[in-house]
């Protein structure tokens, strides 16, 4: 299997997840501090919106990629 399959596959994957999920969450930590034994951080939850358009075309995209014959 050679590197544009493979990179058309996760596309497409990449792209049915976009699809199904619409958005996905991480937590993030800003900020933390030590004084003697007492520790204090700031975990941030950031969420981020996959678009429609960007799920469609990396499906579209992943399947050109498979369908295009490559010249050896």
């Amino acid at each position: 299997m050679n590197g544009s399959k493979i990179l058309a596959i996760v596309l497409i994957v990449g792209g049915i997840l976009g699809l199904a999920y619409g958005s996905f969450t991480y937590t993030k930590e800003t900020h933390s501090t030590k004084i003697g034994p007492l520790e204090l951080s700031v975990k941030d939850k950031e969420t981020v919106n996959v678009p429609i358009w960007a799920g469609v075309g990396a499906i579209v995209a992943g399947g050109a990629l498979l369908l295009v014959k490559r010249k050896a």
